[in-house]
């Protein structure tokens, strides 16, 4: 089956250059040319799409705007920024509200299709079915790997994006001891750049959010350092 894309792009030459291409790689594009239009569309067809690409700065409502309207009506569907701003602050902002990836403006056509292909092969297949054998229990919480979602004993749920759950399950690895945060950026993402720095303080942050359901489960900060993800004792 083919996925199906919502492509939210207002720059005619690129979105047609991108929906065709794409459409020759096998994939289904429904192509919205601003926020409004694009909200608008989603709002009847919430789950209708396994990725939305979304352009930053599209006309009357941005793609950061249009990003967080659009998770009030599916909290699952992963987007993909599409933007022709490099500034750190924006790709900080893209990935608090749940982006799980960027691609900075001029981009290689192929680079965007293995991102998306990337993307789609982690969400792939997510049933809690699917799941039962790979759950971790710890303290008061279940996690659920491949249907990227925590459960907690107040039967309150969350769901992670790819990178948190990637960063909880080396946090794991490591539990309640420090974990230094150049091990953690080089082991998981390659480099130890301020960039990623301030990614992975924007993840903690979230998945403290998250823990915040928990009453056994804690990250603290070791100043200077790192982290201890801590599991007390039920």
């Amino acid at each position: 089956m083919k996925a199906n894309i919502l492509l939210v792009e207002d720059e005619m030459d690129l979105a047609n250059v991108v929906k065709q291409y794409l459409e020759v790689m096998d994939f289904s594009v429904t192509w919205c040319k601003n926020g409004r239009e694009a909200l608008e569309h989603f709002k009847e067809n919430s789950h209708a799409y396994h990725i939305l690409l979304l352009d930053v700065s599209l006309p009357g409502m941005d793609g950061f705007e249009l990003a967080n309207e659009v998770l009030n009506y599916n909290e699952d569907v992963p987007f993909l920024f599409l933007t022709a701003r490099s500034e750190k602050q924006d790709k900080i902002q893209g990935l608090k509200i749940g982006a799980d990836d960027y691609v900075v403006k001029p981009f290689d056509i192929d680079e965007l299709v293995l991102r998306i292909r990337n993307i789609l092969k982690r969400r792939q297949g997510i049933t809690p079915a699917q799941t039962t054998s790979n759950i971790i229990e710890f303290g008061d919480v279940k996690f659920y790997k491949d249907a990227l979602k925590l459960q907690f004993e107040n039967k309150k749920e969350s769901m992670l994006t790819p990178r948190e759950a990637e960063l909880l399950q080396h946090l794991l690895q490591h539990q309640n001891q420090i974990v230094k945060r150049e091990d953690i950026l080089v082991q998981l993402w390659g480099s130890n750049d301020y960039f990623l720095g301030r990614s992975l303080d924007v993840f903690i942050s979230r998945l403290r959010k998250h823990f915040a359901n928990s009453a056994l489960v804690s990250i603290n900060n070791i100043y200077g350092v790192g982290f201890i993800f801590s599991i007390k004792e039920d």
